[in-house]
């Protein structure tokens, strides 16, 4: 019987060898060309604004043009469930953010899992969650609006970016906490609820300070206190809910990059490479800083960990303030 053929060892080695060079080709190679990032809110808001400042700078460091596009819908939902079936080449990654690896996932049944169908690659920025009302709205403080919503029951309607959303959940903890009544008026996006409330077609609002800060100072909106932690270092003088005696009312938004499941490891960790890169450029934290937010960089391990323990978070909070995305 003849002997099975063995590859001779030196030929083995040399086999594994060039493979091994053609796979370092293939992630040397990357990203030929332009890198999608969706963003799954409209145009013009807190979130659009984060992903076009990075994007730049990223596609900078990666020598590739990173492009923004915007995905609005099903209160990111649309987006999110979009770049989970995108191939895993890392040309289209998500922008998420609390809504979409948080709140959501927690308030409803979704077409996709904020863990298991994503690879993180890392988080970006934080910001606080503002309470802000319309100049008209005849309050001038978080007391005043706390008698108004009290004595006229559904007299005051406030703006979300959408069911599920950081706003959302804020203004429902806010209603439950203080045992008062406003109607929700829920968007598209953080932009259009703003430029609504602006105009005082809704009076109350709940963005972050990011989407809120450029418009304090037209006078259009006021800065009632901060759903956070701590004080704000652009807006010093505006108090915490926590310091006026509404507890239990803290909801500091987070923003990330995420790929989908499949993505290679190591284009993972070229974007995460990338984005620490651009987080540690002074125009961009100067851009962040200016507009209330704190650019925060992790590594794609360590966002994981916080996604798992944001959902849990979620998950208990709507169950105990029994909310829905109805």
């Amino acid at each position: 019987m003849q002997a099975p053929f063995r590859v001779p060892a030196v030929a083995a080695g040399v086999t594994a060898f060039a493979l091994s060079l053609g796979a370092a080709h293939v992630h040397a190679a990357w990203p030929d060309h332009p890198i999608t990032i969706v963003v799954p809110t409209a145009p013009g808001g807190g979130n659009d604004a984060f992903a076009r400042v990075i994007a730049q700078k990223m596609g900078e460091t990666l020598k590739q043009t990173v492009i923004v596009v915007n995905r609005a819908g099903a209160q990111g939902a649309i987006a999110s469930e979009y770049v989970a079936r995108a191939p895993g080449d890392g040309y289209t990654i998500l922008f998420g953010y609390i809504a979409t690896h948080g709140i959501n996932p927690a308030l409803q049944k979704l077409r996709y899992d904020p863990v298991k169908d994503f690879k993180p690659i890392g988080m970006l920025a934080s910001s606080p969650t503002l309470l802000v009302v319309s100049s008209g709205a005849g309050v001038n403080s978080v007391q005043e609006l706390i008698a108004k919503a009290k004595k006229e029951p559904d007299s005051l309607s406030y703006a979300s970016a959408g069911l599920g959303t950081a706003p959302h959940v804020t203004a429902e903890l806010f209603k439950m906490v203080t045992g008062t009544s406003m109607l929700h008026v829920p968007y598209k996006g953080s932009a259009p609820a703003m430029t609504d409330t602006l105009a005082g077609t809704t009076q109350v609002m709940f963005p972050s300070l990011f989407s809120a800060y450029p418009h304090l100072a037209s006078g259009k909106i006021k800065a009632l206190a901060l759903a956070g932690d701590r004080r704000s270092e652009v807006l010093k003088d505006v108090p915490t809910l926590e310091e006026l005696g509404v507890k239990g009312v803290s909801v500091p938004q987070w923003y990330a990059l995420f790929a989908p499941a499949s993505t290679d490891q190591a284009i993972v960790d070229q974007l995460n490479k990338a984005l620490n890169t651009a987080l540690r450029d002074p125009e961009v934290i100067a851009k962040f800083k200016e507009q209330g937010a704190d650019p925060q960089s992790s590594s794609p391990q360590e966002l994981g960990e916080f996604v798992k323990s944001e959902v849990a978070r979620w998950k208990k909070v709507v169950e105990a303030a029994k909310l829905s995305a109805d």
